[in-house]
């Protein structure tokens, strides 16, 4: 597939020279081809880059901004240019939701009467390892997006590349109960940090995509990922209450 791309910021040879070399390190970029004097940048790739991806590599570089300008109808995959209802736009995370609740239910068919509390804890460790598992599928991915929005990843990438793991250890502590009240203040501190970052971004109405799933689904930033990140800092407080 071939997109364009407007690129500012390019005032001499050596920062077209950088900038193409930045684009054609994307192993998904098969040819960057830039015009200095019209700032127009026609990419050839494999797969389909996230437009923030492009921008998050070439602001390591310099003052640089890259906003797509056009892209092959066939191929077009950007979510400003297919609109889709909620329930196929999120029909990922739906599904996965589901089927974590469903299986949280199934674990206590053994006993002789339902535990909420119980639920509740088999069903954060069942989010975490899974939302880890997609994460770290595309690891350089999951940070490039999340520094996007993230209020401690857009200062220090590193916690991009580190946020997955810290989700599958809080994954594995619920799931073997392992000190419950260190496990639920860091649910609460790790999560509650990262909301601040998805309602600024919200409030502030940036179209860009959410990394809750990582990589692997292009699913927007919405109120949708305000509502997730809130209920399980709320599950990790009201199990430090009880």
């Amino acid at each position: 597939m071939e997109h364009q791309y407007q690129i500012t910021g390019m005032t001499c040879e050596g920062c077209k020279a950088k900038v193409r070399r930045t684009l054609e390190a994307f192993s998904e970029v098969t040819e960057a081809n830039i015009n200095l004097a019209d700032g127009i940048a026609t990419i050839k790739m494999n797969s389909h880059v996230n437009t923030a991806q492009f921008q998050s590599a070439l602001s390591e570089k310099g003052n640089y901004t890259i906003s797509e300008v056009h892209s092959n109808p066939m191929n077009t995959m950007t979510m400003e240019e297919e609109p889709k209802g909620f329930f196929a736009t999120y029909k990922p995370l739906l599904l996965i939701v589901t089927f974590i609740a469903g299986v949280s239910v199934l674990t206590q068919t053994p006993l002789d009467s339902f535990s909420g509390m119980l639920w509740m804890r088999y069903f954060m460790a069942g989010f975490f390892i899974v939302f880890s598992f997609f994460k770290l599928l595309n690891l350089q991915g999951f940070a490039d997006s999340y520094r996007m929005y993230d209020i401690v990843a857009e200062k220090w990438k590193g916690w991009g590349y580190i946020y997955p793991f810290v989700e599958l250890a809080l994954g594995l502590a619920y799931l073997t109960n392992w000190n419950p009240n260190i496990t639920n203040w860091t649910t609460v501190i790790v999560l509650g940090v990262s909301t601040i970052g998805v309602v600024k971004s919200n409030l502030n109405k940036r179209k860009i995509k959410c990394a809750c799933l990582g990589d692997v689904f292009n699913l927007p930033m919405s109120t949708v990922t305000v509502v997730e990140d809130v209920t399980m800092v709320a599950m990790a407080a009201f199990m430090l209450n009880v």
